[in-house]
């Protein structure tokens, strides 16, 4: 793949440039600020772009700005955001322009390569990747109308948010798929969401009802 990775760090951004190569990857631009972000972007249109939130000059949100000004300019185009916390505002913000081929993870998750390089492949092919902290905290502060859900339908739309499938999910609480498919019958109904066999129009209905 043709990747673009913007991260202030020195240092970090050359580990993810060693290791996105080293994975078989094609680094097209590597940028150290906000305002070199957007024309690495428009220029190069890789098939995913790495980028930190907060860059220079101002360390605010010149990465995600960028990533949204792109997505704007190319519809479509894979972005997994890297945060150094949990900033449920920039999450949010995101993921409302539409959860198709974004991502989101804290940035001691790029250590865990196997699980870094498993979502930057899911955000690359048009869907989701959601690090479990943010998920969580997405849940916790929008908590009210999710009251109707059981502890298990929780657990459920938890691992879904993340972009698992139902397999996945099934292996993880130590259950049948169709125990699954039933609890996410359940979610979508009392959260009046229509239910879908997509694995990926599932977490973009969950999470635009966590983000409206």
């Amino acid at each position: 793949m043709r990747v673009v990775i913007a991260e202030d760090n020195a240092l970090l951004r050359e580990g993810l440039l060693l290791l996105l190569t080293s994975a078989g990857h094609d680094i097209v631009a590597a940028v150290g600020t906000g305002p070199e972000v957007l024309p690495a972007l428009l220029a190069h249109q890789p098939d995913v772009a790495v980028l930190d939130v907060r860059m220079p000059p101002s360390f605010r949100d010149e990465g995600l700005r960028a990533a949204l000004a792109a997505r704007k300019e190319i519809p479509g185009l894979p972005v997994l955001i890297l945060s150094q916390y949990v900033e449920e505002a920039y999450a949010g913000e995101l993921l409302a322009g539409g959860a198709s081929g974004v991502g989101y993870l804290l940035k001691d998750r790029v250590g865990r390569v196997e699980e870094f390089l498993d979502a930057l492949n899911r955000v690359a092919a048009g869907g989701t990747a959601l690090d479990p902290e943010v998920v969580t905290e997405l849940l916790t502060r929008r908590r009210s109308p999710l009251d109707s859900l059981t502890p298990r339908e929780r657990e459920v739309l938890k691992l879904m948010a993340e972009g698992h499938d139902n397999a996945t999910i099934a292996d993880t609480l130590v259950v049948t798929e169709r125990s699954v498919s039933k609890h996410i019958g359940n979610v979508f109904g009392k959260l009046g969401l229509p239910p879908s066999d997509s694995g990926h129009r599932r977490v973009l209905a969950v999470l635009t009802y966590l983000n409206n």
